[in-house]
């Protein structure tokens, strides 16, 4: 592998980490529906999106459309 997965690797070890102290559950959890797995996963998306347009505005990237 390269350094760049073992980076992502280290970061999702990181992350499950952090996860288990804050939620108390692993991934492996089973006390979730496929829906509220849906769900938990489209939030996360929607804050990434959020995350982007921000940065956008910051770096001065304007939408075509918009301008």
């Amino acid at each position: 592998m390269s350094i760049y997965e073992e980076k992502v690797i280290d970061k999702i070890r990181q992350r499950a980490k952090v996860g288990l102290k804050k939620y108390g559950v692993t991934m492996e959890r089973e006390d979730l529906t496929n829906i509220e797995w849906l769900t938990h996963l489209q939030e996360e998306l929607l804050d990434g999106a959020v995350y982007i347009e921000r940065l956008k505005v910051l770096l001065g990237v304007l939408d075509e459309k918009q301008a």
